[in-house]
């Protein structure tokens, strides 16, 4: 089908079975997949809400307007203590030209791994990221882009750059002076004499002596 003669959608059957996972654990199963293509991003995998694990997910108030495929709104996913806010859409009712995708759910991908038949999900993202980017997903905003782990300040790339210099540089040695020691060595002074004891005890051996080299 096509939603505009500029604009080109098509929607067909994924064949064989396609398996969602987050952090490793199945949200979706199913064989009954909806590609949807459109106008050259990415290919978009829209599943039944009856294949997909519905107790893990939240609805949102947020909404957009795509003005070729209608309003979409969307879901938080909540498991093993990650929560990413407005990371699953859908099309509830959406405009006739894709009325295949109607209530179905689609997940973005860079919060999500896809395994299509026996592929893996690398061989997945592989073969999908053949186009450009998913960039027909729904316009997701300031809130809907957090990954799973906070951006770092600029002090911590300062810190990393430091012990970066500190690493053998492939030459055998430092690309910088090397740290002071933050213990200080046995002092061979402080011993002398210690096998010489007037109270008749037996003497007190070296730290390390005998063990060899450390």
């Amino acid at each position: 089908m096509d939603a505009n003669a500029d604009h080109p959608i098509t929607c067909a059957k994924e064949p064989g079975r396609v398996q969602v996972l987050f952090e490793g654990h199945s949200i979706a199963t199913s064989d009954d997949v909806i590609v949807l293509r459109e106008a050259g991003y990415a290919p978009v995998r829209y599943f039944p809400r009856e294949h997909v694990a519905m107790a893990f997910l939240r609805k949102t108030d947020k909404v957009t307007h795509c003005p070729y495929k209608g309003q979409a709104s969307y879901y938080t996913i909540m498991r093993d203590r990650q929560i990413i806010e407005n990371a699953i859409w859908s099309y509830e009712d959406p405009l006739p030209g894709v009325s295949q995708i109607a209530g179905r759910l689609a997940f973005y991908p860079e919060h999500f791994d896809f395994q299509v038949g026996a592929q893996s999900a690398s061989d997945t993202e592989a073969a999908d990221h053949g186009h450009p980017e998913a960039a027909n997903a729904p316009a997701r905003g300031v809130d809907a882009a957090r990954s799973f782990a906070p951006p770092r300040e600029p002090a911590d790339r300062a810190e990393v750059d430091q012990v970066v210099l500190h690493t053998d540089s492939g030459s055998g040695s430092s690309q910088a002076e090397h740290w002071q020691a933050n213990v200080s060595m046995p002092d061979d002074e402080a011993w002398e004499g210690d096998d010489i004891r007037e109270d008749g005890l037996a003497p007190v051996a070296k730290p390390y002596e005998g063990t060899g080299s450390i």
